[in-house]
């Protein structure tokens, strides 16, 4: 089980990597890059403060596998992120937007903070 602080912690690296990875997929529009950050931080805090609440020990078993050893609670991450970004770009810059940006975004902040979770704590 995580405590507060590796929460904090995993979700601010989610952030700064989702941040770059914005600011490296196309246009490097402020509101953007801040609101995918944003959105990549909020998604796994959120995720993670649930598992927290309920004790859900069992979503942190890794899979048998050397190169990716991901687990339920990466998944979620990674889930997470990528609701929360397409909502809160679809709502906030991006509205008159496409989809297609907008999903391409949420899913690097999510690909973000599954590959956190995975190999950074």
């Amino acid at each position: 089980m995580l405590n507060w602080s590796t929460i904090f912690y995993g979700a601010v690296l989610s952030a700064l990597l989702a941040a770059l990875l914005a600011a490296a997929a196309g246009p490097r529009r402020p509101a953007v890059i801040a609101t995918t950050a944003f959105a990549a931080l909020a998604g796994p805090l959120a995720w993670n403060a649930i598992l927290h609440a309920a004790h859900g020990r069992q979503f942190f078993t890794d899979a048998p596998v050397a190169v990716l050893p991901a687990s339920w609670q990466d998944t979620g991450s990674g889930v997470f992120a990528i609701a929360m970004t397409a909502l809160a770009l679809g709502i906030g810059p991006l509205a008159a937007g496409t989809g297609r940006r907008i999903a391409a975004l949420a899913t690097l902040a999510g690909l973000a903070a599954f590959v956190v979770d995975v190999y950074l704590y």
